[in-house]
């Protein structure tokens, strides 16, 4: 809960300038660290049923207003385009949202780069394509207040008809709070201006609540498009949910086989990540492992590479910096701001130990959740998969895709900026295999209610 205290202490009433009571509390809330939790696919068979089962789950999803106060659980629901469209949204509300999100994530996978092994045919059943209506999601700090929040979802479902549940999948990490490659995550967060919490130091500019929050002023100083009617629009967000299988044995054998010593390979895989294990920025420590850093909120996350230009200390091509290029210099230049996204990621299977192999990976029992918030969160994670992630045209790098999360048909290189001449190191491979994903809607508290009650339908 040492997170949810640090965040009070920032938190002053007088500085919220949104509807907090309306937003659901998932958006604004960190995870507690530790953190344990449940996602859960369920598809509409039947819409008053579907319906029934909104209106049932409404009450139990807190809002933002109390984000930094204590709870023991708190809940999230997001909808899909079928999902709605199976509650049996009029077809004139269901043409206001945005095009990519009425065809949903599958339909996209060629402008999503999701091709071959990571292709729609290849995922979990829950996530073929229109299958998933209604994700559930659930945040908690231990088990046993886990199995209490379950036990009263499950509840409300019980009593519902027309639903089926098309699967669970839990998830834990410890205090550490580390992804299954051994690494801190979900370090850096966008600070939203009018949600009440100062920023730490490196948070970069405070940016517009309108490219998380719908109807709120954007970074273009007016309202992105909203979903009609008004009660339905309003305070949502919209939500990327992609789930991976991590390959941590074929990275620590990769990274073996590429650095002499221990020293040596904990340095290789910072260098592709772009921070140390501890979360520690390389920009801050290049030489070796801070974990006094990495653990210190005020300082893990306080850097920009106005010193870094040339990738000398934390390579263009890491990871880290792909995905949040801060005032990196670029060829193809982008508006960083507008690509800032709210992670809500969660690391399932066992913890990071160096001793696991490829051959431990057919278990396929290691991966993450990669699940952002963001209001032009289909046009994010698009530019995303197309540029940042599998492609290295905007660092003069052709090709060279992420080393961490690219999709690698062919194995591929990651180059490290060294003087007098840069270092390429081949082999890289695929070590997050996609395994299914969609599109999502995170209605306001007000919207929840608005699907539940039907009143277009009766």
């Amino acid at each position: 809960m040492a997170l949810l205290s640090r965040i009070k202490q920032r938190f002053s009433r007088d500085k919220v300038d949104l509807q907090l009571d309306d937003i659901q509390a998932l958006i604004l809330r960190n995870r507690p660290e530790p953190y344990c939790g449940v996602h859960a696919m369920l598809h509409v068979d039947e819409a008053e049923g579907g319906r029934d089962l909104i209106a049932r789950l409404a009450p139990h999803i807190p809002s933002a207003d109390g984000f930094h106060d204590d709870l023991d659980a708190w809940t999230g629901v997001a909808i899909s385009h079928a999902g709605l469209k199976a509650l049996g949204l009029p077809e004139d509300t269901l043409k206001t949202f945005p095009l990519p999100f009425q065809q949903g994530m599958a339909a996209r996978a060629d402008i999503l780069r999701d091709f071959d092994e990571n292709a729609p045919e290849h995922w979990d059943e829950a996530f073929r394509e229109g299958h998933c209506h209604i994700a559930l999601t659930i945040y908690a700090v231990d088990k046993a207040a886990l199995d209490k929040a379950v036990e009263k979802a499950k509840g409300e479902l019980d009593k519902s008809s027309g639903v089926t549940l098309l699967g669970t999948h839990e998830f834990a990490a410890d205090e550490e709070a580390k992804n299954p490659f051994g690494f801190r995550d979900s370090i850096a967060q966008p600070d939203i201006k009018g949600s009440g919490v100062d920023p730490w130091p490196g948070d970069q500019e405070a940016i517009a609540p309108g490219e998380f929050i719908l109807g709120e002023n954007s970074e273009t100083g007016s309202p992105l498009g909203m979903p009609e009617p008004a009660d339905l629009g309003r305070n949502g967000s919209y939500v990327v949910l992609r789930k991976f299988i991590s390959r941590v044995g074929a990275f620590n054998d990769f990274v073996k086989s590429h650095a002499e010593g221990a020293d040596a390979q904990h340095l290789l895989a910072a260098k592709m990540f772009g921070r140390w294990q501890s979360g520690a920025p390389l920009v801050l420590s290049p030489e070796h492992e801070d974990k006094e850093l990495g653990d210190d909120p005020a300082r893990n996350n306080d850097f920009d590479f106005s010193n870094d230009q040339k990738g000398l200390m934390c390579p263009m091509s890491s990871h880290m910096r792909r995905m949040n290029p801060r005032d990196g210099q670029m060829t193809i230049l982008t508006d960083v701001k507008i690509k800032r996204i709210i992670r809500r990621s969660s690391t399932f299977g066992p913890k990071w130990t160096p001793d696991v192999t490829a051959a431990d990976d057919a278990a396929e029992d290691r991966g993450i959740f990669f699940i952002f918030i963001s209001a032009r969160a289909f046009d994010t994670i698009e530019f995303m998969q197309q540029e940042w992630i599998n492609r290295g045209n905007f660092i003069d790098l052709g090709e060279e895709r992420d080393p961490i999360v690219g999709l690698h048909p062919e194995p591929g290189q990651f180059t490290i900026p060294e003087e007098p001449a840069r270092k390429r190191i081949n082999g890289v491979t695929t070590f997050n295999r996609m395994a299914g994903g969609e599109y999502m809607f995170m209605p306001s508290l007000t919207a929840l209610r608005w699907i539940g009650e039907g009143s277009w339908a009766k």
